[in-house]
């Protein structure tokens, strides 16, 4: 419901038409199966938002200036690689970082104070020895992306990776999830093909993705997907997927079996190798 009502001011001023999200909303609650996950609620309750208010995107200036003001930042990450004793490690830190960019969970965040937050703070998993085995057995990897912003942030993982990538956005806009447009402007496009998954939900729910995503994702050997909706979407599925992500919420923290606020490097589906750092 904060969601619900966080999204309707920003789409509109319309007082009347706010009371009607909340009321819609509400009233949807309870068709909703307490088994629905978080990106399979969303997609339902973000759709009945722009609906009602006539505004299909809107967080569309909140992601620009957050890709905006990450891009400022991208120097200071570069930098902070050339000191680092692991750049692979240190990517993937910056990679995590990013993943503060969070609208659907949390519009309160400070982005360089959040950052220098997770570069300094310890992993709460960190399956790291899967990822760099896994990542030199490889030719090709699969990066599932999440937030407009965060995008910068993968980019300099992927600049480390020196691996071909294919970068997975949604279709349309949801929240202030990453669509092609906001990829590109964070300069993915420079480091990797970007493809879109097919989904309108704000996480990687396989049913409502496209064939040609499905596709690579059955076929892939190795996948890093990003944040908690894709987390929520995608773990327990069997596949070789590298989860980042910081952990936001007690209910992700509590599955995960970390503390809310930690930073996970968590691998699952390789071989009997998943919880091995």
């Amino acid at each position: 419901m904060s969601q619900a009502l966080r999204a309707a001011r920003i789409a509109t001023d319309d007082k009347k038409k706010i009371k009607e999200v909340l009321d819609e909303v509400g009233m949807m609650l309870r068709e909703i199966p307490l088994e629905s996950s978080p990106p399979e609620t969303g997609r339902i309750i973000y759709k009945k938002i722009s609906e009602i208010t006539g505004n299909p995107d809107p967080y569309r200036e909140i992601k620009k200036e957050n890709t905006k003001k990450a891009l400022s930042l991208y120097p200071y990450m570069k930098k902070h690689l050339e000191k680092s004793k692991d750049r692979l490690l240190s990517a993937i830190r910056i990679a995590i970082a990013g993943n503060v960019i969070d609208f659907g969970v949390n519009s309160n965040f400070d982005l360089k104070d959040d950052m220098d937050d997770v570069l300094d703070k310890d992993f709460a998993i960190c399956d790291y020895g899967t990822f760099k085995e896994n990542l030199n057995k490889v030719s090709t990897i699969l990066y599932i992306g999440d937030n407009a912003g965060e995008c910068v942030f993968d980019r300099i993982l992927i600049e480390e990776i020196k691996k071909p990538v294919i970068y997975i956005v949604r279709e349309v806009p949801v929240i202030n999830d990453a669509i092609y447009e906001d990829a590109a402007e964070a300069g993915i496009d420079k480091v990797a093909t970007i493809l879109s998954s097919g989904t309108d939900a704000p996480g990687t729910v396989l049913e409502t993705c496209n064939d040609g995503f499905k596709r690579l994702y059955d076929n892939s050997e190795l996948i890093i997907s990003k944040g908690q909706g894709n987390y929520e979407a995608l773990s327990g599925k069997r596949r070789p997927i590298l989860f980042l992500l910081k952990a936001k919420c007690n209910v992700i923290a509590a599955d995960i079996g970390v503390n809310e606020g930690d930073i996970v490097l968590k691998a699952e589906g390789f071989n009997g190798d998943q919880g091995k750092s």
